[in-house]
């Protein structure tokens, strides 16, 4: 049976890539298994978190994504009726991280800037139309189970990666049980060139907006503006993919209830799909692992799934390249397992969860309650610094316990 030297990653979506370059720039072998036939392009996320940044600037990434990208160094609590309820400045942070804000820009812009990368690396292969199906771990070698255009075929690596998305095929076939929750409801995400500035010339690049029935998100990206609604479950009952006509219906009622106009929105890209709350019950199966959306999914008010995964892929990465030079950098990869997994539980999903709490909160009572809390800790440094530590991710990484010695 053919063996592959090193680590084979199956996905080269934005988590694979990043795990990819980590374990490439220490010269370790590594090789991506992607299913589609060339990268995919996602733009569910739009939001990079200062220690996302920190760690894109360690591997080389954030100075090219920092130049298409926008600085967002405030976001705004809104609420649909009244306007801001809290403003939020980011520069509260600038003791904590080199970057204070937060970068808007589509997923799909770092992963050519990641892509780019690898190529310049002799140690690490992309093999697009190769789908992971199955994982066999074992003492000291991984049995992959893989199918291609040929058909399908078996080969052995050292240590392999699922970030292979929510439905892994690697998580699944080495049974880690992925326990949550799935909302009632599918999250419309759309692009729009019609400026919102125009008529709440007050809005920051990143916007909550609150209502007990019509809540939603204003991202400002290059260009566009990506707005995205909840829907009803009555409106996206759907036996087959949707008709993006239906989802313009839908859309168009949504953007009129914000503001209406006489002529349809110019929206440019529609998307809609299933959100869920799960953490799987273990980030490891011997010299199998999971990361990103394979490890934990999340709603995105706040924008951490993806962040969450790309901080996954830099501790994975490193954790991989480092066992795999010596055996007794081990307790890395054990590190990487435990922490991380603390991080989605306590962290991750516990923020917004309260996220999606705060935003749709029916009872008039609790809401004004809330929103004088806000407004509150906005106007303290104190209590605004603790809570932009919470929602940039700092605090997440703060509370992971120290990494082992390292030979």
């Amino acid at each position: 049976m053919r063996k592959i030297e090193g680590t084979v990653v199956a996905g080269g979506g934005a988590v694979g890539l990043m795990t990819a370059l980590r374990i490439a720039q220490q010269g370790v072998p590594v090789t991506i298994f992607e299913s589609a036939p060339t990268l995919v392009e996602e733009y569910r996320a739009s939001t990079f978190h200062p220690p996302t940044i920190e760690m894109l600037s360690e591997v080389g990434i954030a100075d090219k994504l920092g130049k298409k990208a926008l600085i967002a160094d405030k976001f705004q609590l809104r609420d649909k009726e009244k306007g801001i309820v809290a403003e939020f400045d980011m520069d509260a942070l600038k003791k904590d991280t080199k970057f204070p804000y937060r970068l808007q820009i589509e997923q799909y812009a770092l992963v050519l800037l990641l892509f780019d990368s690898l190529k310049s690396f002799p140690n690490c292969q992309i093999l697009f139309n190769h789908e992971v199906i199955s994982a066999n771990p074992k003492e000291d070698e991984v049995e992959i189970k893989f199918r291609n255009p040929e058909g399908e075929d078996t080969v052995i690596c050292d240590y392999l990666v699922g970030a292979d998305g929510a439905r892994s095929a690697v998580r699944t076939s080495v049974n880690i049980p992925f326990d949550g929750m799935t909302y009632p409801e599918r999250y419309l995400v759309t692009f729009t060139t019609f400026e919102f500035r125009e008529i709440m010339p007050d809005l920051a690049y990143v916007n909550y907006v609150s209502d007990p029935e019509e809540w939603f998100v204003l991202l400002r990206s290059p260009g566009l503006w990506r707005v995205l609604f909840p829907t009803k479950p009555e409106e996206t009952i759907f036996d087959t993919d949707p008709d993006p006509a239906v989802l313009d219906e839908i859309a168009q009622k949504r953007y009129q209830k914000i503001h209406q106009t006489e002529v349809p929105y110019p929206i440019t890209w529609r998307n809609i799909y299933r959100v869920h709350q799960r953490v799987a019950a273990s980030y490891r199966s011997g010299r199998v692992f999971i990361a990103g959306d394979a490890a934990h999914v999340n709603n995105p008010l706040g924008g951490m799934g993806l962040n969450g995964g790309l901080q996954d892929a830099f501790y994975l990465g490193n954790a991989l390249a480092l066992s795999w030079k010596n055996a007794l950098n081990e307790p890395l990869l054990e590190h990487y397992a435990e922490e991380r997994r603390k991080i989605a539980l306590n962290f991750i999903r516990a923020q917004t969860a309260q996220n999606e709490e705060n935003i749709r909160q029916k009872d008039p009572v609790i809401r004004e309650e809330k929103q004088g809390e806000m407004r509150a800790m906005a106007k303290d440094n104190s209590l605004a610094r603790d809570y932009l530590l919470r929602t940039s991710m700092i605090q997440g990484i703060r509370s992971m316990a120290p990494l082992p010695q390292i030979y």
